[in-house]
């Protein structure tokens, strides 16, 4: 085939001008749908399992605790009454104190401590990645080990702590049996397991920090203390806020620890010393298997976690003295 005659096929394949305009249209439309709900369709995974795995079995629980709902017997609708029967019931708010005790014991020193320890990882040292890394060693331990080694420390009879306690001459403590003295060790334990994830999560924060700012203050004589707090704690309000809110969270749904801590007992010692919201919705719904006064329990631990976060925001917002 000569030239001329593949230049004329050539020209034979192109559309006629009349349907260029039509076909740039239908381009251009496409363009715009995939710029306009592509990002609808990459995030549409999150909210699905999210709607599966999240919202319906909150949805559900609800429909539950509106119900005198038994395992085996009658599921009748009852409407708000298990939401009275459980702002009167003086168990219920026995674990709240309970749960908002260990809660302030454990959360406070837990931030301090994190905020410390990164601060010094912050520096430069030797071995710099191997601690890093160490600090994470907490939570890449069994639950339940960590437990039951903390259960042997602060044993009455055979504990490490009551036995260095004794060189200063105190009597043993019966660390399960009071109010107090099992908020501590539970707080201890907790609080062993999470600072150094928060401590790298403050670490992180810190290595964001512009290094003129130090730099800056260096030449104008402040020291490292003074550095901490007029540069690094101004800068990091808005993880100190997100770390409070996450510690609030977990804190309120504490269970484990207490759980093992008291061998399983899901009542939380004989006189109920340590027992948790999240223990007492279990022992409702897996111990007297009254699922709707259980769901009404947990709903209500929804509605305090949710006032808990809001407030700490508000106040850490204020302390701050501006916007996170």
């Amino acid at each position: 085939m000569t030239a001329p005659a593949r230049v004329r096929r050539a020209k034979a394949d192109l559309p006629a001008p009349a349907d260029r305009p039509a076909r740039r249209r239908s381009a251009g439309r496409l363009a715009r749908w995939d710029v306009k709900f592509s990002p609808y369709l990459f995030v549409s995974p999150y909210f699905l399992l999210f709607a599966a795995f999240g919202a319906f079995p909150m949805l559900y629980t609800l429909w539950v605790a509106l119900h005198d709902w038994e395992l085996v017997g009658s599921r009748d609708f009852v409407g708000l009454a298990n939401f009275r029967m459980v702002l009167t019931d003086p168990q219920f708010w026995n674990s709240v104190w309970n749960t908002a005790g260990m809660f302030v014991v454990a959360t406070v020193p837990q931030l301090l401590l994190a905020l410390l320890l990164a601060n010094a990882l912050n520096r430069r040292m030797r071995g710099q990645t191997l601690l890093r890394m160490g600090v994470l060693a907490p939570m890449v331990t069994s639950v339940a080990a960590v437990a039951i080694v903390f259960s042997q420390l602060f044993s009455r009879d055979f504990g490490l702590v009551n036995y260095v306690l004794g060189w200063f001459g105190v009597e043993r403590i019966d660390w399960a049996a009071e109010r107090w003295s099992s908020w501590l060790a539970i707080s201890v334990m907790v609080d062993w397991r999470w600072t150094g994830y928060n401590a790298l999560i403050y670490l992180a924060a810190m290595q964001s920090i512009p290094r003129d700012l130090y730099e800056a203050a260096a030449i104008d004589g402040a020291s490292r203390r003074r550095q901490f707090w007029t540069i690094t704690l101004p800068m990091l309000r808005p993880t100190i806020i997100f770390t409070a809110i996450i510690s609030t969270i977990g804190g309120f749904q504490l269970f484990t620890e207490p759980l093992l801590f008291g061998n399983g007992d899901m009542a939380g010692g004989s006189l109920r010393q340590f027992q948790t919201v999240t223990m007492y919705m279990f022992e409702n719904a897996f111990g007297r298997f009254d699922y709707g006064y259980a769901s009404a329990v947990s709903w209500m631990l929804f509605v305090i976690i949710l006032l808990g976060s809001l407030l700490n925001f508000l106040w850490l917002r204020r302390v701050g003295g501006g916007k996170a």
